[in-house]
């Protein structure tokens, strides 16, 4: 059994801020735990906007505090978010959130994250392995097809 808040930990590798300062993220578990997903705290600060593309997790959020606009930026589809939404990104749609109000969601990623990841150039988080290696997803319609990389010291 793991019993952990939010308070445990803040200040440590768990807490994790955006490079651009959009968000904040406690992430309460991860790959690590070995129980097949991974959950966060994340708060998101009002008057920012965030684009984002999760091409290799499934992630659900659910809205606890705040408000803000959530875009489909593949559809143009806007929604406005508020305490007890939820929105899931079972498609892995590119997406962009701009907060109103300080907005604050707890997250489940789907396969977990390790806590190492960073957004890049495009919004994605890569799907890394708790052996430090970099697995890769191409998705064709409905069926997924994975292979990982090893890092090599020296390479």
């Amino acid at each position: 059994m793991i019993v952990r808040s939010f308070q445990d930990i803040e200040g440590t590798d768990r807490d994790v801020t955006a490079e651009t300062g959009t968000w904040r993220s406690k992430r309460i578990i991860l790959a690590s735990e070995g129980v097949g997903f991974s959950m966060h705290e994340t708060t998101m600060y009002a008057g920012t906007e965030t684009s984002m593309w999760y091409a290799n997790h499934i992630e659900a959020v659910l809205c606890v505090a705040g408000e803000g606009e959530l875009t489909n930026d593949e559809t143009g589809e806007t929604h406005w978010i508020s305490p007890g939404t939820l929105y899931l990104l079972d498609g892995h749609e590119r997406h962009t959130m701009r907060p109103a109000t300080d907005l604050r969601f707890v997250c489940v990623f789907n396969p977990p994250v390790t806590g190492r990841e960073v957004h890049d150039e495009n919004g994605v988080y890569p799907l890394l392995t708790e052996a430090g290696g970099t697995t890769t997803a191409t998705r064709t319609g409905n069926r997924t097809e994975t292979g990982t990389e090893t890092e090599t010291e020296g390479a």
